[in-house]
């Protein structure tokens, strides 16, 4: 099959990647359809020190199951779903857990992925393809509001004008009624812009001149180094920094604001599936249009450089058809 491989030599397109062959309770599933995130870029920089076939956000058809013949999306967390973690209710922080794409465990840049079946989600009939390939990172906006309580009152900063920004704006928009956007791209601001959040890009503002202890709750998908730090800076003490981004690099941050300012600090990840395709199915959270480039499997390289193209906003590989 084709694939897309990450080694130490870099980023790799393989015509004749051997089929996968499923564990113990996975299915086969025919992708359709899958993104590169922010995740998938800092994994080729060498994040997490992974090695396989690459990508995690993905539609397809699984082959087999309680599913068969179904458009399905798959959670990426493989669990053992028996070790007392597990049964504690913290899957998703399984000690045996491995991750697709992410973590010992191929992922979707691929025709063929073996996932958990338990993992697997129905796509409503009324989602298409191009809605379904967001449920993952719009579930992991979602988390936000499992992990921390917001009032209608707080005001909300996200900084980052990317995917996952956009999708945190509108899903925190449900609760809140003042969110402002930091990112450093103006054509990105315009989608916040039109959707009327407030934005500031950063790169025509003066760092010193950001609006100190302002805000109540920060969200970082930056995807950067420099987000937790302005994070630190804009929100007011006491007030919770939701932390979204993972990157190769090191941070270089002195933890003494946050002890000072008694900042509650909430690393967010993965989040709930079935809220996700709930919303898209509604229509609560609209996606339509964020897909700007697609590529075919053996497009690796203009694909990954397009995800770092300012211009860009969500890239996707064309992997698979309906019709078998």
């Amino acid at each position: 099959m084709e694939a897309i491989l990450l080694d130490p030599g870099g980023l790799h397109y393989q015509s004749s990647h051997p089929e996968p062959t499923p564990a113990e309770g996975e299915v086969l599933v025919r992708v359709l359809q899958a993104g590169i995130c922010e995740t998938d870029l800092q994994l080729a920089q060498g994040y997490m020190g992974f090695r396989g076939v690459l990508g995690h956000e993905f539609v397809g058809i699984a082959q087999t199951g309680t599913h068969a013949g179904r458009r399905v999306v798959g959670e990426i967390n493989c669990n053992c779903r028996v070790c007392p973690t597990c049964r504690a209710g913290r899957p998703t922080h399984c000690p045996r857990r491995t991750v697709i794409g992410i973590d010992r465990h191929d992922g979707v840049f691929a025709q063929t992925v073996a996932i958990p079946e338990h993992n697997l989600h129905a796509v409503p009939e009324n989602v298409t393809d191009d809605q379904a390939l967001f449920t993952e990172p719009l579930a992991a906006a979602f988390e936000i509001l499992e992990q921390v309580a917001i009032t209608s009152a707080d005001q909300i900063a996200i900084l980052g004008d990317g995917r996952l920004g956009y999708l945190a704006a509108q899903v925190l928009s449900s609760v809140a009624d003042r969110i402002t956007v930091f990112g450093k791209h103006g054509v990105k601001l315009l989608r916040f812009g039109h959707r009327g959040y407030e934005v500031v890009q950063i790169p025509s503002t003066d760092p010193a001149e950001l609006p100190r202890h302002k805000f109540d709750v920060v969200v970082d998908c930056s995807g950067s180094t420099t987000g937790l730090p302005m994070a630190i800076h804009l929100v007011r003490p006491r007030g919770t920094v939701v932390l979204k981004t993972t990157v190769a690099d090191p941070h270089q941050l002195s933890l003494a604001s946050i002890v000072i300012d008694e900042i509650c600090v909430v690393g967010s990840r993965c989040g709930p599936f079935a809220k996700a395709l709930d919303a898209l199915a509604s229509g609560e959270v609209d996606v339509d249009g964020l897909i700007t480039d697609r590529y075919s499997l053996d497009q690796v390289k203009p694909a990954f450089a397009a995800a770092v193209n300012p211009n860009s906003f969500k890239v996707v590989f064309d992997v698979g058809s309906l019709s078998p």
